[in-house]
């Protein structure tokens, strides 16, 4: 099946977090198929917090949305995400955006993301490595404009 994972982080050294998360997915059952540039981006929600680091990779994978989001959650434990505060700072954050044409309502997993559409940060990588992409809702990527400022590194 076809999915998109954002990653984002902004404790640390950023660009280790962002690209250890892709390592450790290439080293599970998952193929890496396309990885976005990294772009700084302004916190979503708690605003006093270091400035995010965002990037957008689709994937290939017979993992169920469940065991795919499970196994997004072991990697970020084992880069050290600790669970604080809602939307709050972290070494490392990976969100299962789109999975296939999956939706899902469960309290454990939302498809699509709820926030898809509304965030700039995750909208311009994802235009960036899937120009043509038809989100859920029926729309094409490159008409739908997000919140937040993005700046591509």
């Amino acid at each position: 099946m076809r999915a998109f994972l954002g990653l984002g982080s902004n404790l640390g050294n950023r660009a280790f977090y962002l690209s250890e998360a892709v390592a450790s997915l290439r080293r599970s059952t998952i193929t890496v198929v396309a990885v976005s540039r990294i772009y700084e981006t302004e916190p979503w929600g708690v605003q006093e917090q270091p400035m995010y680091w965002n990037q957008v990779i689709e994937i290939e994978t017979s993992l169920a949305p469940l065991e795919l989001l499970h196994v997004c959650q072991e990697i970020e434990q084992q880069l050290g995400r600790v669970r604080k505060e809602h939307w709050g700072s972290r070494t490392i954050d990976i969100d299962l955006l789109i999975y296939d044409n999956e939706v899902s309502e469960s309290p454990e997993l939302k498809l699509p993301h709820p926030y898809l559409e509304e965030r700039e940060f995750v909208l311009a990588p994802l235009r960036e490595i899937a120009p043509n992409l038809i989100l859920p809702s029926g729309r094409l990527i490159n008409a739908v404009l997000g919140e937040g400022k993005v700046v591509p590194l």
